[in-house]
């Protein structure tokens, strides 16, 4: 959702052996492909190069990240923030839920990585690859965010009413993060989170143009 990392609450199960493995090449993968970017740029870093410096075969890389630009944009933090939603009390109002998930999930991201953060929105507004993989990847973690909402407000998931306030909030955070890197990061995020958060709450606000 957020910045490449792994973060979770303290009370929250830890993986197994086998899957920390895969999280610490998934990351191996990650780290070589933010450096090779700083170093030489998006388009010159080659999956052969990514290989070469995580040390694992192409086909690996293949294995973990269907296309370089996953390799961007893929993180750890679905399942844990999917599973923070539904630890949320039961007769607590949807959006002061989604408002607190979004807010950990910034904190979890940009606050623990803020280079890497500041990398994948800057690759977001740069490279169109990346941005049009995105909202590829927000629309499967919609449909998993549907279910979820679905379940707390005793909605059907595939409701039109689901559907339409998952989307809002998920492209709300897409426009937040193209904002703060086309700003060149100057912004503190969680702030201009807090700011997409009102709007999509009460709407455009005469007051505050």
């Amino acid at each position: 959702m957020t910045a490449a990392r792994i973060s979770s609450p303290a009370d929250h199960p830890q993986p197994g052996l086998r899957e920390r493995k895969k999280i610490k090449t998934r990351e191996a993968i990650r780290t070589a492909t933010y450096a090779l970017v700083k170093e030489q740029g998006y388009d010159a870093t080659t999956i052969d190069q990514i290989a070469e410096r995580a040390e694992v075969s192409p086909s690996t890389v293949f294995r973990y990240f269907p296309t370089k630009e996953d390799i961007v944009l893929t993180d750890e933090q679905d399942p844990i923030l999917l599973a923070l939603l539904r630890s949320r009390p039961a007769r607590e109002a949807v959006a002061d839920t989604m408002r607190y998930v979004m807010r950990e999930g910034a904190r979890m991201g940009f606050d623990e990585d803020p280079e890497a953060a500041r990398l994948r929105t800057q690759l977001m507004v740069q490279v169109p690859a990346v941005r049009s993989r995105m909202m590829e990847s927000m629309s499967v973690l919609g449909r998993m965010l549907c279910v979820a909402i679905g379940e707390r407000s005793g909605r059907d998931p595939d409701s039109l009413e689901v559907r339409v306030y998952t989307m809002s909030l998920l492209g709300g955070l897409m426009e937040t993060a193209l904002y703060w890197g086309e700003r060149d990061h100057e912004d503190d995020f969680a702030a201009l989170l807090d700011r997409t958060l009102d709007v999509l709450e009460n709407g455009l606000s005469m007051e505050n143009r």
